[in-house]
Parts: C-alpha cells; structure tokens; sequence
C-alpha cells in the first residue's frame, strides 16, 4: 500500500522489474527490520493495521536473493496488477489555494478553512489528509466548525494575535483527525462513524518545517461517507501535556526524564485506535490500562521512538476499558547529547511547545461508549 503509484513509498515496487532492480536493498532493510516500518512492540499489543512480516516471509527473500532473484512463472489467468481494491473518497477537499511557505528557513504554523458545503449532517467511516508538500508539512490537525465564524482564521499566523478572538468560538469537533508522518487513513467499525453537521467547514492547523527556498503546499483532506445506518459515534479522547502527574513538562539539558500520565475512565468505553505523539527527544512510549480489579489491559509499547514514524494504531478488535479503570502513560525523553535526534548541539533545557526543536507528549483514542458484545467486534 505503500510502494505504489501515489502511495508514501519514495519508489514503486509494483512489478519483478522494479523489484528486482531493489532487491540487494530490500533484503538488508526486511532482514534488519527497518522495513517495513513499524514502532509498536507485536508481544505487548497487536493492531489490524500491522505491517509487521513474519521470520519465514524474511527468510523467503533471502532465500530469493541467494538464488540469484529469478523471476516467477507466468501464470495463466492470472490478474494483472494487485488485487487490493481502492477506494476512492466520497468528498475531496483540496484547501481554498495553495499556500507560499516561508524561505526564511523558520518554523511557520498557519491556520487552514475548507467550506465542506455539505448539504445534509453526515457522519464518515474514514478519513485521510494527503499533505501536498510531504517534505514540509510537518504535521496537521484537522478539526471542524459548524458555525462558520472562524472562517476569518484563514490564512493565518499561530503568532498572530487575531487568533485569539476566533478561539473563543466553540469548535465542533476538536480533533477530527491528525496527520504526522507515517499516517494513513483511519476506517471506523460498520455502523459507527465521526459526524459533521452540514455547511461545516474543516479547521485545519498545519506546521510547516523550515526551507529557504521557494515551496508551495496544497493539501487535501478526503472524506468518506458512511454507506450504511450509523447507531453510534466515534468520540475522542485526547490526554494532553496538563494531564502528566510529575508536573512540570520541562525537559532539562542532558537529563532523561519520564512522565507519568493517569486518567480516570468515569464509564465504559470501547477502544477503536490509539496515537502517541511525541517530538525527537522522544524515547519510548508506553501506555496501558488497569481495571478496577487490577487487570492490565495492554494499549501500545514502543520502545524505540522515531518522529519520522507515527500512525494510528487500530486494534484488531474493540478493546473494552470498563468504568474505574485508569489509562496510565509512561513517556521517557532523552535530551543528552548521546541521543543522535535530539535537535540541539549542545542540548539546551526544552518545554512544551508545537515546534519541532520543541516538545510534546499526546495520547489521541478514538473510542465508542461500550455496549454488550462489543469485544467481538471484527472489521
């Protein structure tokens, strides 16, 4: 899904030619595991997205390579090009016009508006951002206003002090969906889906990384309608820098600390997908559950962090988290000089903040109010 035509992959492996002439370097990054990308630890939690390959799929490349990559048989009847059905997006929306970045070689986060023009409420089994500059959006935050007051935003500075008056305006949705690099589209569960009121328009948050020279970005977000009945609504559960207990989120040079995060789960809830977020002096990440009875409910576990791949990670089946449990996060950061990512030469003390010499740490669940059943949930 990633090597083809369109897709994240720098190149196409679509056919033995283009494959073959890859496959001394394909055999390294599959035996080393490099590729295909995947942080989350498989032993702590397993996810309906996982792109991991199994040891024998491993050992049949080399296998392949030793042999000298011989090309297959032809076989008769066989289809031509992969079997994998795209699906196409209801609703595509490019932004307004297309945005002049910065040559100033600065950080630079701008406000976005897309009129929908829906003409009915609707609710979406999948979204997608496509960023139209992929070596500068750094990432995006999509979220939606069913008042069309903000539309003024459009356009404009994070550091502009006009911000401030569209930001007391309630938004629809908060987080409708975020982009960093390494994410894909997320499909909710049949009969579920994230709602719009018609004539909303999407807010969207972009920052853009630093070039000096002349960029243009013109990104696109993709909706897709729920074709059948929905009964109930993805929700979002964001736990944020204010909810870590070792309070303050401050990050000293050349210190390795972890902070702790704990939230109380008032109801049940279904799990749907998670996301971690964090910038480069990120380490590991880890996040679980413990029930009211002391059970450990494994959420994700990653150990290596690396800014450069991030998704969301879906479950395999709806994860009940019952009322009384607790959603623990434990993050580490390394802001020594030892960690080959960290930003700065020599390592200066960091706090929060959207840049990316700055830092974060996020947890962002979609998630349904659970019902009976819900465990055996398979889509």
């Amino acid at each position: 899904m990633c090597h083809r035509p369109g897709g994240i992959g720098p190149f196409s492996l679509q056919t033995y030619e283009e494959v073959a002439a890859k496959g001394n370097f394909i055999g390294h990054v599959t035996k080393t595991r490099y590729m295909p990308p995947w942080k989350a630890d498989p032993t702590f939690q397993s996810f309906r997205n996982q792109t991991t390959l199994k040891q024998d799929e491993i050992d049949l490349i080399q296998k392949w390579l030793a042999a000298g990559m011989p090309k297959g048989k032809k076989q008769k009847n066989a289809s031509a090009g992969p079997t994998t059905q795209v699906v196409k997006p209801d609703l595509s929306l490019p932004m307004v016009k297309s945005y002049q970045l910065s040559d100033q070689a600065k950080e630079d986060f701008r406000f976005f508006v897309i009129p929908t023009h829906l003409q009915k409420d609707t609710y979406l089994s999948a979204i997608e951002f496509v960023p139209g500059n992929r070596k500068h959006v750094h990432h995006s935050r999509v979220m939606v206003d069913s008042t069309q007051k903000i539309r003024g935003i459009d356009g404009m500075s994070e550091l502009d002090p006009r911000i401030k008056e569209f930001q007391t305006i309630p938004l629809a949705d908060e987080f409708l969906y975020g982009w960093v690099p390494g994410n894909t589209k997320i499909f909710f569960p049949p009969g579920t889906g994230k709602f719009i009121k018609k004539g909303s328009d999407l807010i969207l948050n972009i920052h853009y990384s630093p070039t000096s020279g002349t960029q243009k970005d013109l990104s696109v977000v993709n909706l897709y309608f729920a074709k059948t009945p929905v009964k109930r609504e993805v929700k979002t559960l964001t736990l944020k820098e204010s909810d870590i207990r070792n309070q303050p989120f401050f990050i000293e040079a050349e210190r390795k600390p972890i902070f702790y995060m704990d939230y109380a789960v008032r109801k049940d809830i279904s799990l749907i997908s998670i996301m971690p977020h964090m910038h480069f002096i990120g380490k590991s990440f880890q996040a679980y559950a413990i029930t009211p009875t002391d059970e450990k409910i494994p959420l994700i576990k990653i150990d290596d962090w690396d800014f450069n791949w991030q998704t969301t990670y879906q479950f395999k089946s709806l994860l009940k988290i019952p009322a009384g449990s607790r959603i623990r996060v434990e993050a580490k950061f390394d802001n020594t000089s030892e960690n080959p990512m960290n930003p700065n030469r020599p390592p200066r003390d960091i706090g929060y903040g959207w840049n990316s010499t700055d830092e974060m740490c996020d947890l962002i669940i979609y998630y349904l109010d659970y019902e009976e059943g819900d465990e055996h949930v398979k889509y």
